[in-house]
C-alpha cells in the first residue's frame, strides 16, 4: 500500500494501492510514500534501480505508538492486540541467514523467519487513520511533535537499512582468507581444526596431562579435565582463568580467542555471507527495546578488529568512517539540560573536560563514573567517583537516578522523542508479591524472597536508568542517519563507477552503521564533501532533539582505504 506523504514523511493526500508489478512506476511518480513494511516493498524497488525519498512505515510506527506513554490514553493504545501487532518484519533480501545474533541487552527478537511474509489482507487505510489520530492525541510537552519526529526517523532508518543491504559492505574475500591463514594457519579440510588451533590443543593436553582424546571445544570435558588436574577453576571465563598461575592458562586463552574468530568470522562465515565482493546482513531496525538496531545473521554488529582489514573500498573509492565521541553522556547532558556537563564537552573530549572542571582527577575516573551513572555501577571506582559527579553535574545525575527509581517502582520511562520502556513482566511482579507475603516470616524462606525481590528491583532500575539515555542516543542516531542519507543524495554522482548497483552505483552511500558510527563508501572525488556531510548531519541531529540547548556532538572522521585504518 502506498500513499503520498509530506516533506517530513508523514501521510498527506489520497491513498494509492499498488501491486509489486507496478511499484517502480507508482513510486517514480510519487516518491514520498506510506507502506505497511519497508522490507516488503523497498528491496524490489531498489533492485529495479528505483529510490524512495521519504517513507512512513506503518509496522514500525505502530510499535512505537502502541507502547508510548505519550499515547497511552488514546484508543489506539488501549485497544486489544490485533493482526497489525503480529505483523513481522519481512526479510531484507534473498541472502541465506544464520541463527540470529541479537544485542544481548534488552533484546526483542529478530526478523520474521525467512519464507514467511507479512499478511497481505490487512487494510492499511484504517491503520493509517488510527496512527494519525494517535499522533494528534498524544499528551505531554510537545508530544505530537516529538512523536512525529520519532516515527519519521524510524521510517527513515528502515530506508537506510534496506539501502545498506542493497549496496553491501565492500569486502575482499582474498584479504579475509589471508587474515585467517595468518592467524589460524591454512584453511583446513572439512572436519579438521586449523593448524594453529591443533597445535594449541596438544599444548593444552600436555599442560594438564590429559589424554589425546580430550576435545578443548567441549566445555564440560575441558572443565572436568582442568579440575582433575588440580588447576583450581570452576569456570572457563576469561577473568577466572587469568587469575590462575598454571602453564595451561596462556595456551587455553589463546585457543579460546582463535576459536571465537573461527566460529564468528571464519571460512564458513566468509563462504556464507560474502558474495561478489560484498557483505550483506539484515539490519533489524528497532530490534532492541531502546530503539537500537540489531542484525539477523552475519554478526554485522560484532565485526572484530581482526577482520576489518578485509573491508576495502573499491578502486577509485574511499571509506569515510565517522563516529560520535562519547555519544551517550552528551545525550544525557542534553536530556537533563545540564549546562555544566555540556560546557565540559564543548570542543573537547568530554571526559577530559570533566577532569578540567575539577570534578575528578583523571580521564579514566571520568569515564568510569559516567558509565556507572548511566548503567548503574555501584561498586569499585564507580562508587567512589559518582558522588563527585553528582556534585559537579547535579541535573544529569538526578535524571538517571529518577529513571532508576521509576524502574524500581515498576514504572515506565520515556525517551526524549517518546519511546517508552516495557513493564517489568510477571516474574518481577511475582518476586515483589512473594517478598511482601514473606515479610516478617522467620527462617531462610523469608530472607530468600526478600533478597530475590531486591535483586530484581535493582536490576530493573538499572534497565530504566539506561533506557532513557540509550534510547535517546538511538533517536539521535536515527536523525543523523536520515540527514546523512538526504545530504549524500544531494551531492550527486562522482566521476567513477563502483560495484554497487543502481541507484547508488556512482553515488556516495552508507554501507555500515553501529550505534554511534557510520561508514560511507564514496568516490574519491567526493570524500571532502562527504566528510562535511556527516559532520553537518550530526549538528542537525543535535538541533532536532535538543533545539538550541548548547550541547555538542563532535565526530572523529577518517578517510581510509580499509576499515582497519580508521581505528
Amino acid at each position: 500500500m502506498l500513499r503520498r506523504a509530506d516533506a517530513h514523511g508523514l501521510p498527506r493526500g489520497d491513498a494509492t494501492t499498488t501491486g509489486r508489478g507496478t511499484l517502480a512506476e507508482t513510486v517514480g511518480a510519487a516518491d514520498r510514500v506510506v507502506w505497511d513494511d519497508t522490507n516488503r516493498w523497498y528491496p524490489a524497488l531498489l533492485a529495479a534501480g528505483g529510490r524512495v525519498e521519504r517513507a512512513y512505515d506503518l509496522r514500525l510506527s505502530r510499535a512505537i505508538l502502541r507502547r508510548s506513554a505519550l499515547t497511552a490514553g488514546t484508543p489506539f493504545a488501549t485497544r486489544p492486540p490485533g493482526e497489525w501487532d503480529a505483523l513481522g518484519a519481512a526479510p531484507a533480501g534473498p541472502d541465506p541467514t544464520l541463527p540470529a545474533r541479537p544485542d544481548a541487552l534488552f533484546e526483542l527478537g529478530g526478523a520474521t523467519p525467512r519464507g514467511q511474509v507479512a499478511p497481505s489482507d490487512l487494510d492499511p487505510l484504517p491503520e493509517l487513520a488510527d496512527q494519525l489520530a494517535a499522533l494528534a492525541g498524544a499528551t505531554g510537552p510537545d508530544a505530537p511533535g516529538r512523536l512525529r519526529l520519532l516515527v519519521a526517523g524510524e521510517s527513515a532508518g528502515a530506508l537506510v537499512a534496506a539501502e545498506m543491504h542493497h549496496a553491501g559492505l565492500p569486502w575482499r574475500a582474498d584479504v579475509h582468507d589471508e587474515i585467517l591463514a595468518g592467524v589460524l594457519g591454512p584453511r583446513p579440510r572439512p572436519g579438521e581444526r586449523p593448524a594453529r588451533m591443533e597445535e594449541l590443543a596438544r599444548t593444552i593436553r600436555a599442560a594438564i596431562d590429559a589424554p589425546p582424546t580430550l576435545n578443548p571445544d567441549s566445555h564440560p570435558d575441558l572443565l572436568k579435565a582442568l579440575q582433575y588436574a588440580g588447576v583450581g577453576t570452576r569456570s572457563l571465563r576469561k577473568g577466572d582463568l587469568e587469575r590462575l598461575d598454571h602453564p595451561v592458562v596462556e595456551p587455553l586463552l589463546e585457543y579460546k580467542r582463535l576459536q571465537r574468530l573461527l566460529t564468528a568470522n571464519g571460512w564458513t562465515w566468509l563462504d556464507t555471507w560474502v558474495r561478489d565482493g560484498r557483505f550483506r546482513t539484515e539490519y533489524v531496525v528497532g530490534g532492541v527495546v531502546t530503539g537500537r538496531w540489531s542484525s539477523s545473521g552475519g554478526g554485522a554488529l560484532q565485526l572484530p578488529r581482526q577482520v576489518r582489514r578485509a573491508v576495502v573500498a573499491d578502486p577509485g573509492w574511499k571509506l569515510v568512517v565517522a563516529d560520535a565521541a562519547q555519544l551517550e553522556p552528551r545525550v544525557l547532558a542534553g536530556l537533563a539540560s545540564d549546562e555544566r556537563m555540556a560546557d565540559a564537552g564543548r570542543g573537547v573530549d568530554l571526559y577530559a573536560g570533566i577532569v578540567a572542571s575539577g570534578a575528578v582527577a583523571s580521564r579514566e575516573h571520568a569515564k568510569v563514573g559516567m558509565l556507572g551513572a548511566m548503567y548503574g555501577g555501584t561498586t569499585g571506582d564507580s562508587a567512589l567517583v559518582l558522588p563527585r559527579l553528582a556534585r559537579a553535574f547535579p541535573d544529569a545525575i538526578a535524571l538517571v537516578e529518577r529513571a532508576a527509581r521509576a524502574g524500581e517502582r515498576g514504572e515506565s520511562v520515556t525517551t526524549r522523542l517518546g519511546r517508552s520502556s516495557p513493564g517489568p513482566g510477571e516474574a518481577w511482579h511475582a518476586a515483589q508479591t512473594g517478598a511482601y507475603a514473606a515479610e516478617g516470616a522467620d527462617g531462610a524462606e523469608g530472607a530468600d524472597a526478600s533478597a530475590r525481590a531486591r535483586a530484581q528491583t535493582r536490576a530493573w532500575g538499572r534497565f530504566t536508568r539506561n533506557f532513557v539515555v540509550q534510547g535517546t542516543a538511538a533517536e539521535w542516531a536515527l536523525c543523523w542517519l536520515a540527514s546523512i542519507r538526504r545530504r549524500l543524495w544531494e551531492l550527486g554522482t562522482g566521476d567513477v563507477a563502483g560495484a554497487a548497483a543502481e541507484p547508488l552505483a556512482r553515488r556516495a552511500h552508507l554501507v555500515f552503521f553501529l550505534h554511534d558510527e557510520v561508514v560511507v563508501h564514496a568516490p574519491e572525488s567526493l570524500v571532502d564533501d562527504v566528510a562535511a556531510v556527516v559532520a553537518a548531519a550530526a549538528e542537525e541531529a543535535g538541533r532536532l532533539l535538543f533545539g538550541d540547548f548548547p550541547v555538542d556532538f563532535p565526530l572523529s572522521v577518517a578517510v581510509v582505504d580499509d576499515y582497519a585504518q580508521a581505528k
